[in-house]
């Protein structure tokens, strides 16, 4: 990333209809198996806590957060591929935790695959364990499928 991009302000900001134009071309790029345009048109309308990252006016990252009793479950979180590595990643695990503890969740659950072994690196040094596995959960290459970790991380134990 250029000086100049590094330079310009970060906000977070809630997501809205509008937003899902540049949200889904990350999510294509990012993703080999992405989720559609409905399914986060249906997370927006459950009422579920979509939070973009942005940098001056473009979406750089954004998560998506389903409130349950007691926990709060991080069903997606994505950084555009074209600036992973740069600590965004962190800054919306951050953000998604800060939304957990206004949920008043207890827990914090996310599903990870196996094979994502960066995203498992960031959520275990966060303080996540894993807590099960969900069996052949997620799509994968071939008409295969690819099980998922499920990672829990008790929100009382993470410095506010």
């Amino acid at each position: 990333m250029s000086a100049v991009l590094q330079s310009l302000p970060l906000t977070f900001a809630a997501l809205v209809e509008a937003d899902l134009v540049p949200l889904m071309a990350i999510e294509r790029f990012a993703y080999a198996h992405p989720w559609t345009l409905g399914n986060f048109a249906d997370s927006l309308n459950a009422g579920y806590v979509c939070r973009g990252l942005w940098q001056a006016r473009v979406l750089i990252g954004y998560s998506v957060v389903m409130p349950g009793v007691d926990e709060a479950h991080l069903l997606n979180v994505t950084v555009a591929p074209r600036v992973q590595r740069q600590g965004f990643g962190r800054m919306l695990l951050d953000d998604v935790i800060v939304t957990a503890r206004g949920l008043q969740a207890a827990r914090l659950l996310l599903e990870v695959r196996p094979s994502n072994l960066s995203a498992q690196a960031l959520y275990v040094a966060y303080g996540f364990t894993q807590v099960g596995r969900r069996v052949q959960y997620y799509p994968a290459a071939q008409g295969k499928r690819e099980d998922a970790l499920v990672f829990a991380l008790n929100l009382a134990q993470v410095a506010a």
